[in-house]
């Protein structure tokens, strides 16, 4: 991987009247310990820790923007904070600064059923979400994995395992408060469900990674709770047989709800950790959601399209706690890759490519890992064109290092020249920064770089990420 800059390099130590002012603000929610500054300096990204200088806990919208203008005066960088279960180096201090934690940030502001909508504070976290509004018969269904929070979601553009249905956070962030880089406190938009005033300001906050402002509140889509839920795993000879499944499915307009794919040696790993007996072929992972009547018609014929196919079993997870286990597998398999190889990090690609060139990638990608030293298991919401390929290295070890990095670079060349993307979902970070002006071309990116400059014009908004300034 490119080396990261040292946390030692551009560091300027905090002046004493920044440190007072911060406690006058934060009392004793302001924390300069190495192990909270070392928690606040890590994510699931190959990279080793970079700590900030000073963590603090923020509780509202008007402590965050006044740790905002505090930065602006003393040039001091600020690195947004949820739960820290970003892959790209999202909130790592490159040049220290403060980490604002948005966790206590946790209260659910508004929910209105009757519209569809809710609006909560950015450290609500999914789980918690989906908990409180449980007795409403409504759900968020945006569910990336892990147990992030919204803001953090939001910032990312997450999407996760019900994408192919619901779409992403991009769908369904309706409107948000956000604290810019010149410390202004901002209204992206209303509660209405649509409008075309303006520029599109909610947007341009969803997928910008803490670069362009603190998202502090968000208003997102609830839906009601479908009538009936069923799920199916099926079994193929192939990774290709079960794309194609895949691609077939999604080209004749079944709505299905999930459709997730784990290669062989990711099932291995998965029936390890989680104590399954799942054939150690690659598998697809379906749910159906909707009426009694349509989620059996829309499974028959998916189960007929997977045989075709060649599919060797097709099983069915009718009771809740069954199909709770078999997702709570997918969700815990990123974990699970990890321990085929102890002490490794996870190089985790990201690409997205055009459903219809879908399984020439993923079979190219699976003949690049093959002749690979590195274990490199492959997952992915592959309903609408995403996968993930674990490629598994000891970062002490220079030529894993460098096999990983050339291993991830082969895969997202292939994704672009099929008109794909490099990350669909996890965002870009530090770690796939050098793909964007390939993805994008340089008027693009320079574009990108005057919109940070205009919202950020001090660089101090989580410097060093998605665009260089």
């Amino acid at each position: 991987m490119n080396a990261p800059v040292s946390p030692h390099v551009l560091r300027k130590p905090l002046p004493a009247e920044f440190i007072d002012a911060l406690l006058a603000i934060f009392g004793t929610r302001l924390s300069t310990a190495d192990a909270v500054r070392e928690h606040h300096g890590r994510d699931e990204s190959p990279y080793p820790p970079m700590p900030p200088d000073a963590v603090v806990f923020a509780h509202s919208t008007d402590e965050v923007a006044e740790l905002v203008n505090l930065c602006r005066r003393h040039r001091v960088p600020l690195i947004p904070y949820g739960v820290g279960s970003s892959l790209e180096g999202h909130l790592l201090a490159l040049q220290g600064g403060v980490c604002v934690d948005l966790s206590q940030m946790n209260r659910v502001l508004a929910v209105n059923p009757e519209d569809l909508t809710i609006t909560v504070q950015a450290g609500v976290t999914r789980k918690q979400l989906n908990q409180e509004i449980r007795d409403t018969g409504f759900f968020f269904p945006i569910d990336p994995g892990a147990d992030a929070t919204i803001g953090g979601m939001t910032a990312t553009g997450a999407s996760g395992t019900n994408a192919v249905r619901y779409g992403t956070m991009r769908e369904n962030v309706l409107a948000l408060t956000v604290v810019t880089g010149e410390g202004k406190v901002i209204r992206t938009a209303r509660r209405a469900r649509k409008s075309s005033a303006g520029y599109d300001l909610t947007r341009i906050f969803v997928g910008s990674e803490g670069t362009l402002g603190v998202i502090t509140e968000i208003t997102l889509r609830i839906y009601p709770q479908p009538e009936a839920v069923s799920a199916a795993s099926c079994s193929f000879p192939t990774v290709e047989d079960a794309v194609q499944t895949t691609i077939a499915t999604i080209q004749m307009g079944i709505p299905v709800a999930r459709c997730e794919l784990l290669d062989a040696l990711t099932v291995k790993a998965v029936n390890a950790r989680d104590k399954l007996r799942l054939p150690e072929m690659p598998l697809l992972l379906f749910e159906f959601h909707g009426s009694a009547a349509s989620v059996a018609e829309q499974a028959t014929t998916v189960e007929e399209i997977a045989r075709e196919h060649g599919a060797a079993a097709f099983e069915w997870a009718i009771r809740p706690e069954d199909r709770t286990r078999l997702w709570e597998a997918r969700h815990n398999a990123y974990f699970a890759c990890l321990q085929l190889k102890p002490g490794c990090r996870s190089f985790t690609t990201d690409v997205c490519v055009p459903i219809s060139r879908l399984a020439e990638c993923i079979a190219d990608t699976v003949r690049d890992t093959e002749q690979s030293f590195l274990p490199a298991p492959i997952l992915g919401h592959v309903g609408d064109g995403n996968f993930h390929c674990a490629i598994l290295a000891d970062t002490s070890k220079p030529e894993e290092l460098a096999e990983a990095e050339r291993l991830n670079k082969l895969i997202v060349t292939r994704a672009l020249a099929m008109d794909g993307t490099c990350t669909g979902e996890h965002g870009v970070g530090m770690h796939k920064m050098e793909f964007l002006r390939e993805e994008h071309g340089d008027d693009a990116l320079e574009l990108m770089a005057r919109i940070k400059r205009s919202f950020d014009p001090l660089d101090i908004m989580n410097p060093g990420k998605v665009v260089r300034v």
